[in-house]
């Protein structure tokens, strides 16, 4: 029998996911130690939310930079990550992707630009993405744009998002909200259960 997931690649279906940004990072550019306290306060969010998620039956996908030459290890970025070297090494250790996690390793801002995420996602039934990381006015604007244009509903929690400057991240919270028209409540507030999926 032919095998429809890619084979086997892709054995969920499900109609929301959780998308993370950028969390598994050194911080080490211009902007990385403006960003990092920032950063360490929303992955706790993320982590929270993320085994809510799981216990709702909701995969998570890291859709993340590549770090030195492109070889697609991500196995090799983690190590580097969690280093105790590392600016990020904290985060990156909290938000550890587990075993059953999807992972997309990005050559630019958005998630879905030269990535397997669109396909991914179509695989699973997908409407429904829930975006969060960093930085929110850069790759978390640039993927919720491109998830717009596809057709996918986006929901971006305020407490889970961060950019250097306050100012940056409040532009894109008013972005989503009145230009895509996205809910941006905070994590907590959001309920997260099983659903049919839809076409889209």
């Amino acid at each position: 029998m032919k095998n429809s997931d890619l084979h086997g690649f892709v054995p969920d279906q499900a109609p929301t996911v959780l998308i993370i940004l950028d969390m598994i990072s050194d911080f080490e550019f211009p902007q990385g130690p403006q960003l990092l306290p920032r950063a360490k306060h929303i992955a706790r969010n993320i982590a929270r939310l993320k085994e809510r998620a799981g216990n709702s039956g909701i995969p998570t996908i890291y859709a993340n930079d590549n770090y030195g030459r492109w070889r697609s290890r991500f196995d090799e970025n983690l190590r580097h990550c969690q280093n105790e070297k590392s600016r990020g090494a904290e985060i990156a250790r909290l938000l550890e992707p587990g075993d059953n996690d999807y992972i997309v390793l990005k050559p630019k801002h958005s998630a879905f630009y030269a990535t397997a995420l669109d396909t991914l996602l179509q695989h699973m039934k997908a409407d429904t993405l829930i975006i969060t990381g960093v930085s929110a006015h850069q790759c978390v604007l640039f993927t919720a744009n491109d998830a717009h244009v596809r057709d996918y509903k986006v929901i971006v929690p305020q407490d889970c998002i961060a950019s250097p400057l306050t100012r940056e991240r409040d532009f894109a919270v008013r972005y989503f909200n009145s230009v895509l028209h996205s809910e941006t409540p905070t994590s907590t507030r959001m309920r997260l259960q099983r659903r049919r999926s839809r076409k889209r």
